[in-house]
């Protein structure tokens, strides 16, 4: 017997519509690419993004069709994704921070006839788009002024394309599991790998992302998204923020602490999510200048493990929650977040703190397991390591254009990740696959290690790399960049780590180098790190 409801399609153009409708005067404020700042609601952005709808369908952009943006977070970059979505399009975001023999890789295998572009980027565009014949057309997100030529390719102004276009396009009308926005891996192992989401999954982990034990955004939130609308749908917030009708506080290409802390007081910001690396620079502004944080309460801290001196400084010297979030490009990215279990929700803390530096439990809609590499389910004890599978609605079931299987015979999706999962429920990333360090033939956990090593107050970023050893195959190495003015004491950052580790874990050498190599997004790029000390070009200071 099947129920007796109506048929609704989850598509997402609902969500901006709803925004639209509910809560159509609220603010979206933009640190716009030339520095000033702009205002626009949600009815606005809902009714310039449904005229951009109809200049993509008068150049032949139809269902299925990928049209690329490569832009920073603003509110026309979001115009730019409903518009795309709304006839059926795909939404491909492009990450300006990858090579750009990567992206013209990526645009390739995508197939992408339409590129949207801030300014910032246009030499980045010009270097590329000789090299992408499907490219057709790239649309500047700005008004009149300067000479673009592309040869064959079309050149249009963003403000003059809507300027042209009256009448709006209808929106959805196509099946909820039509694709919707496509976004690639950062290629660390391998070419990058397209994650095709479809409007019901982004639909359903929009819901998702509005559990009280996620983003929990309400219409009184007022959210700054600083991670990139290119990472993973800026985690989901150009979704939930809209789908909520809280105000939202786009940062541009700015995202120094100056400027960050600019936004937070000048709009009231209560909540934020980037980084650590981010939010590291804001702590620094903030100490160096003796500024407060005066309406800011939660701050949503992903892309590597978040040290216990964050938590600590956000928290003691600023009143500001930490949430620590797990998640990756195949779960859209929702996967985990550090939630204080129930027995310690009134607890301080000093008591929490275990928990909080652990990754967290899933929202509803996300499964967790372990696996050995033998398939076997491994126990939640907390002390058994294995294989983080993921599964659930929003969860990659394959790649786009490549029919290699990527879930076992149980439906779950491999994270490459190494974990654990205590009896409350908790899961702690010990490392990634690739990442761990055998020593003596136990293993050593390079991100506990570098997640305390970033603790000591001379470390601006850490990381612990496996290198050779004649008798215990490898040992980890700390490799550090400091804090400028920061003396280079290798037995301090020792003996930092001293009592905190098992003895057999501590690095044999410390490393200080003048620049950490970061990865597209955000990271410390542990390959190149490994390449530059293969060939002896590690930059030390």
């Amino acid at each position: 017997m099947l129920g007796r409801m109506q048929h609704w399609p989850l598509t997402v153009d609902k969500i901006l519509e709803h925004a639209r409708t509910w809560h159509g005067a609220r603010e979206v404020v933009t640190r716009s690419i030339d520095g000033p700042i702009t205002r626009t609601t949600y009815a606005d952005i809902d009714a310039r993004a449904r005229r951009l709808s109809t200049a993509l369908l008068d150049w032949g952009i139809g269902p299925g069709d990928r049209v690329a943006t490569l832009a920073w977070n603003t509110d026309r970059h979001m115009e730019a994704w409903y518009a795309i979505m709304g006839v059926g399009a795909v939404c491909h975001t492009l990450n300006p921070r990858l090579f750009a023999e990567q992206l013209i890789y990526i645009v390739n295998h995508a197939g992408d006839r339409i590129i949207f572009c801030d300014p910032t980027f246009v030499p980045l565009v010009k270097a590329i788009a000789p090299h992408c014949p499907s490219v057709e057309r790239v649309v500047l997100l700005a008004g009149e002024g300067g000479e673009l030529d592309l040869g064959p390719i079309a050149v249009e102004r963003y403000e003059p394309v809507l300027a042209s276009v009256t009448t709006p396009a209808p929106w959805g009308g196509f099946d909820e599991n039509t694709a919707c926005a496509l976004c690639y891996t950062s290629g660390t192992t391998g070419d990058p790998k397209g994650v095709l989401y479809s409007h019901r999954s982004n639909f359903l982990h929009t819901l998702m992302g509005l559990q009280s034990t996620a983003l929990g955004a309400s219409p009184a939130e007022v959210i700054l998204p600083i991670v990139p609308m290119f990472h993973a749908n800026a985690w989901g917030i150009a979704f939930a923020a809209p789908a909520a009708g809280a105000k939202l506080v786009m940062p541009g290409a700015r995202m120094d602490g100056a400027a960050i802390h600019e936004l937070i007081e000048g709009e009231g910001v209560t909540f934020a999510a980037a980084v650590p690396t981010v939010w590291q620079g804001l702590l620094t502004h903030l100490r160096e200048n003796a500024l407060c944080l005066s309406t800011l309460k939660r701050v949503l801290i992903g892309g590597s493990a978040v040290p216990e001196s964050l938590i600590r400084a956000f928290h003691d010297d600023f009143g500001v929650d930490v949430v620590q979030g797990w998640g990756m490009t195949e779960t859209s990215p929702i996967g985990t977040l550090s939630n204080p279990p129930a027995a310690l929700a009134r607890a301080g803390l000093d008591a929490q703190m275990p928990w909080r530096l652990k990754q967290g439990t899933p929202p509803l809609g996300v499964e967790l397991t372990l696996k050995d590499e033998a398939g076997r389910r491994l126990a939640h004890d907390g002390a058994s390591p294995g294989r983080l599978m993921v599964r659930g609605p929003a969860v990659a079931a394959g790649y786009f254009g490549r029919e290699d299987a990527v879930l076992d015979a149980e439906g779950w999706f491999d994270t490459g990740d190494i974990a654990t999962i205590d009896p409350l429920g908790v899961m702690q990333i010990t490392d990634r696959a690739k990442d761990m360090i055998k020593s003596g033939g136990e293993w050593i956990s390079s991100i506990e290690v570098e997640t305390i090593a970033a603790g000591h107050e001379d470390v601006a970023l850490a990381a612990v790399i496996g290198v050779p050893h004649p008798r215990w195959d490898e040992r980890p190495l700390l490799v550090v960049q400091l804090k400028p003015g920061a003396p280079q004491d290798h037995a301090s950052h020792l003996a930092w780590l001293e009592g905190k580790i098992a003895k057999w874990w501590t690095p044999d050498q410390v490393v200080f180098v003048v620049q950490m190599p970061i990865g597209a997004t955000g990271k410390v790029d542990k390959r190149r790190l490994r390449t530059l000390l293969s060939a002896g070009q590690l930059p030390e200071g």
